[in-house]
């Protein structure tokens, strides 16, 4: 019935009763449902309202509870039965380890408990009220965002900005893998930023610097803050100007293909082509020398924002060449010769660079600076390569990095920054010095990512080091939801001994590439998308 709100500082409780006679030697059950019907949304700034994804279904009146609780009721044992349908075949595969069944369904708790919202866009919007005029290329936009509607998710429940895009690049795969319509929603969110830029100054804490807050032709660091108008204003991130870093361009183009590549949607691909060359044309800048390979600017300008590069690097060189290579197949795919030839010619460039400044016949080096910490062994190395070998473009004429390479780089990660690093216990160290000792130039070089762990293990199990790759990570999960108690809080990271950073986090969700990498192994991936003969039908 009707009811007063509580006053402030006020406790209540209520009760629910019911009764059933029960038979001798028989049973009964009683079924109770629970719901909270919250459908507005206002952020902090206050300035727009917005409606829960479920209203389209149940109304924004606040008076839905108990429709959701007898929707509950009536569907309860089909929900049960989808989730079986969708577990079983991992949790009954005897050949996967018990802690890897428990950490690949558990650690999808973030994907509702990390400040999740998940919004309607209003039937009356227009496309000009979500992009701009600047944005008028995405012909898909709001039809996407209004069947599927505008999904955000914290970078972390201690670093408040939705969708962090150099974080989410490593948690996109749950995404993709098991809600794709949404990743295709998110990633069209992103591309409307790139193409619009916000001039408004703002000075950043880690070099006392102005710049404006957001660069046309750029991707952003994340889509803003839940204290303030996320999607209205961008890059709540305060410590760099993160139109200098040098990953985040590259891993829109990555996602771009790799969402292409598992759900074969051309008209999406059609609708990022354009994005894609701009934000790729815009990281061109970073090749100063013209060899086909950017350089990284003598600071922390990737998403690890505490660990300085100088020149050539490991992790953004092989970024960016596995970007370039996604370039020649996207214009493979739509008949773009043109464009094909100019990433194809950088490719042959960057190669033989990336190659020859940083292999030392073993594995790649962190950066071609030459510094006393430039030759240490970077756990994320691969990153590049995790991402082509996601999306079958490891080999042939597409391998970008040559095969036996790779495997040295793994091995060398496998022996030195999982086997050398706390026994082998607790995953692999970010950065770990030629003599078996952790690079401690940054706060971040000897620590352990468990999101990076998951995708280096899941880049083992591609290349056919799948004991390795288990090994590697079920040092994380022993870690965190065993020995530290850290249960459904996954951190970003954690050192050796009583240090650990930033409870639940994004990243560790991850650990879905490492699914796909097992699949794919299987012969249960997707298959790749038929290539036309000639351009796609627009």
């Amino acid at each position: 019935g009707k009811s007063s709100p509580t006053e402030k500082g006020e406790v209540t409780a209520a009760a629910v009763c019911a009764s059933c006679r029960v038979p001798a030697h028989g049973h009964k059950t009683l079924e109770l449902a629970l719901a909270w019907d919250m459908p507005c949304v206002h952020f902090g700034s206050k300035e727009k309202l917005h409606f829960r994804r479920y209203t389209r279904f149940f109304g924004s009146e606040g008076d839905a509870a108990p429709a959701l609780s007898h929707y509950a009721l009536t569907h309860y044992e089909e929900w049960e039965r989808k989730i079986e349908a969708w577990q079983n075949p991992i949790l009954e595969n005897s050949q996967l380890p018990s802690w890897y069944k428990s950490a690949l369904f558990n650690e999808l708790y973030f994907m509702t408990d990390g400040g999740t919202v998940w919004m309607e866009v209003p039937p009356d919007c227009c496309a000009e009220d979500l992009q701009g005029l600047a944005g008028a290329g995405l012909s898909h936009l709001l039809p996407v965002l209004q069947e599927y509607g505008r999904f955000a998710y914290l970078e972390g429940q201690e670093y408040r900005m939705y969708n962090t895009y150099d974080v989410h690049f490593y948690a996109s795969f749950a995404l993709i893998m098991l809600w794709p319509k949404l990743q295709i929603s998110l990633q069209y969110d992103i591309a409307v930023t790139v193409v619009n830029e916000d001039v408004q100054p703002r000075q950043y804490l880690m070099c006392g610097q102005t710049a404006q807050v957001k660069m046309k032709n750029v991707v952003p660091h994340d889509i803003g803050d839940p204290g303030d108008e996320p999607w209205q204003r961008v890059n709540a991130y305060l410590m760099h100007d993160t139109a200098d870093w040098k990953d985040l361009n590259l891993k829109f183009v990555l996602q771009v293909y790799r969402d292409y590549y598992l759900t074969h949607d051309s008209l999406y691909l059609r609708d990022m082509w354009p994005v894609c060359q701009a934000v790729m044309e815009s990281e061109l800048k970073f090749d100063m020398d013209n060899d086909g390979l950017i350089e990284n600017g003598g600071f922390a300008d990737q998403t690890y924002d505490a660990w300085v590069v100088h020149g050539a690097s490991a992790y953004c060189g092989g970024l960016w060449l596995a970007a370039v290579c996604m370039m020649c197949k996207m214009a493979e795919v739509l008949g773009d010769t043109e464009i094909r030839q100019k990433y194809l010619d950088i490719l042959d460039k960057g190669k033989e660079a990336f190659e020859r400044m940083l292999w030392n016949g073993k594995y790649y080096n962190y950066d071609s600076s030459g510094s006393d910490t430039s030759s240490s062994i970077m756990s994320d190395q691969c990153a590049g390569q995790w991402f082509l070998g996601a999306c079958g473009l490891d080999q042939g004429e597409f391998e970008v990095f040559p095969k036996s390479h790779v495997l040295s780089a793994l091995k060398t990660i496998f022996e030195k920054n999982v086997l050398g690093f706390a026994g082998g216990t607790m995953g692999a160290v970010n950065g770990m010095r030629p003599d078996g000792v952790p690079d401690t130039s940054s706060v971040q070089s000897n620590e352990v990512w468990i999101g990076v762990v998951y995708s280096l293990a899941a880049t083992m199990i591609q290349e056919g080091m799948v004991e390795e790759g288990f090994r590697t990570a079920e040092g994380c999960y022993r870690t965190v939801w065993e020995r530290l108690g850290m249960a459904f809080q996954t951190p970003e990271a954690y050192r050796e001994k009583k240090v650990y950073r930033s409870l639940a986090y994004m990243r560790p969700l991850s650990i879905w590439s490492m699914q796909l990498a097992l699949e794919r192994r299987a012969g249960q991936a997707p298959a790749p998308a038929q290539l036309p003969q000639g351009p796609l039908d627009p």
